[in-house]
């Protein structure tokens, strides 16, 4: 049986380094992303943030932030993102090729003094992906991975961001 998770939330970035939108529902196009997003290119098209890597750094720094400070586009739980380049991940019936590791970047301490160090570890700042199969994605939908059988795909490069 494979793990099922769910996903939580879900944030749009209308400008490079500007707010990002806590919405309920977006569209992902394949081979683009998520529509009105601005920051994607054609490897980093959507950046995903696990629940409970999130949870475990507030944890570790006794502290608590909201995680749309992180600036990932997707927040899911109950899926573990570490080491899985190469898999596609199904939400709802959007699937997601996931490229690599998102390296945390130096605004992580401008949220927390020494976040961005505690990232690097066990893929905790979250994976980047690739939109192979385009449709609406909403809170609350069911998040799984595919058999390798069923994706048939090879790994990609990491990503800064």
């Amino acid at each position: 049986m494979r793990p099922v998770g769910r996903l939580e939330r879900i944030w749009i970035k209308r400008a490079h380094r500007g707010p990002m939108d806590d919405v309920r529902h977006a569209h992902c196009a394949a081979g683009q992303g998520l529509v009105g997003n601005a920051d994607r290119s054609r490897r980093r098209q959507i950046t995903i943030l696990e629940h409970e890597s999130w949870e475990r750094l507030m944890t570790a720094h006794t502290t608590s932030r909201d995680p749309s400070m992180r600036r990932a586009n997707l927040l899911i739980s109950g899926i573990s993102l570490a080491q899985t380049q190469g898999r596609t991940l199904r939400i709802g019936d959007v699937r997601l090729l996931i490229g690599g590791e998102v390296t945390p970047c130096e605004r992580m301490d401008e949220v927390l003094p020494g976040l961005q160090e505690a990232m690097r570890s066990d893929w905790a700042g979250g994976v980047f992906a690739q939109v192979l199969t385009s449709g609406t994605i909403r809170v609350g939908d069911v998040v799984t991975w595919e058999s390798v059988q069923e994706s048939g795909v090879g790994n990609q490069e990491s990503a800064q961001g």
